[in-house]
């Protein structure tokens, strides 16, 4: 999962860019960049947060009025620093690219690009593969043809080819912003709109916050198949390349967006307090009694609140957060994961000394953070500790951009519920189910009725993923892992 934005505006482009990056950092923190256009491309990107990735020195040099931006969170790829976007090519037009997504046939893409297009691919980042096969399909509809028609055109050929999830945002050289989303709208995009010294400006980002922030309003979300098109001039062409079941993702709602966004015209906030809801169905069934319950920060907040509502159990906030120290789920290896859990949380032992305690997360996916969180409930004096997981059991890879690659990175895959609490170590623990989940998220918006829950449930929106595509998948993840903790360990 990573962050998109782009803007076209009267002003300078990519200050506003680096400070709606920094709204979006939580989707990726392993690399950042940003490109311009001002009769030329400028570029920066790097490895880091966008505040290590790009400079003061470096906006003033990224001159023009139209750009876009990326935070990466890796799912295919290494960790280098030319695996960062954006992307640009110099012919044809001149096309720069940023996307939020996996490509599931990117290695077969890529083989064909080097076989029979004679592209050289020279990372291991597969926007690199998306950005040459829209080349490939400009050049052939020819793009001195009448816009933005070539454009839409080239798509309906590029969707026929790449397969997966995909939320993009382009940059044409002279011509404007081009924004598309894939037939299923796993991934989110929207669009808004400011008056600024009385002129119109555009935005184009992965979540509603970053375009608040930085005052765009009239809000829209790109749907699910849709490519806009936003001339220099700032007319906007809308067209539906290919269309299938909007099936966005859920996981968005559990984890990854923040909770003052809206995605799909759905509240990210009061999903998460529904979802708390539902799981306190669920823990009145346990007939177990909690003196407090606790959320894990921050995701949790929202369903703890709503569950202590629900049940009348005493909320309270027994860990304290670094703020400093990155998001665990996303910390791109997994011996980084491990280091960072006994910074990243600290216990206020008052409330948990000589109590039953409830701890509420948003997830457990491998079970070695939910582990170390329990442990330090024991430490710091609690009778019992309980575990509750406003999501479902996580069984199932995602191959559609979220770190969930292998099939044995689940704690839940082959255990039941008692003996996935005997192994992270509470005294009982307590999931929510995909039906209260998707019942939950609906709520927000009634027009959407079904939603991404394939690492729940297995059930692929875009397709079956074949066994040999999930396997390659699966080596890359495993060898991206291996290389990041070689490089920590040489740090």
């Amino acid at each position: 999962m990573c962050g998109v934005l782009g803007i076209l505006t009267g002003g300078h482009a990519a200050a506003e860019i680096y400070e709606g990056l920094t709204a979006i950092q939580h989707r990726g923190q392993d690399a950042a960049g940003i490109v311009t256009w001002d009769g030329a491309f400028h570029l920066k990107k790097g490895n880091g947060l966008v505040h290590d990735a790009v400079s003061e020195k470096n906006i003033k040099r990224l001159k023009g009025h139209i750009g876009i931006g990326h935070v990466r969170y890796p799912t295919v790829g290494g960790g280098g620093a030319e695996d960062a976007q954006p992307f640009f090519l110099s012919y044809p037009l001149g096309l720069a690219m940023v996307y939020n997504g996996n490509l599931t046939n990117y290695h077969e893409l890529k083989r064909e690009l080097e076989t029979k297009k004679f592209r050289y691919i020279n990372t291991t980042c597969d926007v690199e593969v998306l950005l040459s096969v829209f080349a490939e399909d400009l050049l052939k509809h020819g793009p001195t043809r009448t816009e933005p028609d070539v454009y839409f055109d080239a798509l309906r050929d590029t969707y026929a080819k790449i397969k997966g999830a995909y939320s993009t945002v382009a940059l044409i050289a002279g011509r404007g912003m081009l924004a598309f989303r894939d037939p299923y709208g796993i991934k989110p995009l929207i669009m808004g709109e400011r008056i600024l010294n009385g002129e119109k400006d555009y935005a184009i980002a992965s979540e509603s916050v970053a375009l608040a922030i930085l005052g765009f309003s009239n809000h829209r979300d790109i749907g699910n198949g849709e490519a806009i098109f936003i001339d220099l001039d700032g007319k906007v062409t809308s067209r539906i390349i290919e269309r299938k079941k909007h099936t966005p993702c859920i996981f968005e709602y559990v984890y990854f967006a923040r909770p003052d966004s809206f995605i799909d015209r759905i509240s990210v906030y009061r999903t998460r307090r529904r979802f708390g809801k539902e799981l306190a169905k669920l823990w009145r069934e346990k007939k177990l009694k909690a003196d407090a319950v606790i959320p894990v920060p921050d995701s949790a907040q929202g369903a703890t609140l709503a569950l202590s509502d629900e049940t009348g159990i005493k909320y309270r906030e027994g860990l304290v957060k670094n703020r400093y120290i990155g998001r665990t789920f996303i910390m791109p290896a997994q011996k980084k994961r491990r280091q960072s859990i006994r910074r990243k949380l600290n216990t206020i032992n008052t409330e948990f000394g000589k109590k039953n305690v409830l701890l509420i997360d948003d997830s457990i996916v491998r079970g070695s953070t939910s582990a170390q969180i329990i442990n330090l409930a024991r430490q710091a004096g609690a009778k019992k500790v309980y575990f509750g997981s406003y999501s479902a059991p996580l069984r199932h890879p995602c191959y559609y951009g979220i770190d969930m690659q292998t099939r044995s990175e689940f704690v839940a895959r082959d255990r039941d519920v008692d003996e996935i609490a005997k192994k992270i170590g509470a005294d009982a623990l307590v999931y929510n189910t995909v039906e209260g989940m998707v019942s939950a998220a609906h709520k927000g918006n009634r027009k959407i009725t079904e939603f991404c829950t394939a690492c729940f449930t297995g059930c692929y929106p875009a397709g079956d993923i074949p066994e040999e595509t999930r396997e390659a998948i699966a080596r890359d993840r495993i060898r991206a892992d291996r290389d990041r903790d070689s490089v920590n360990t040489e740090e």
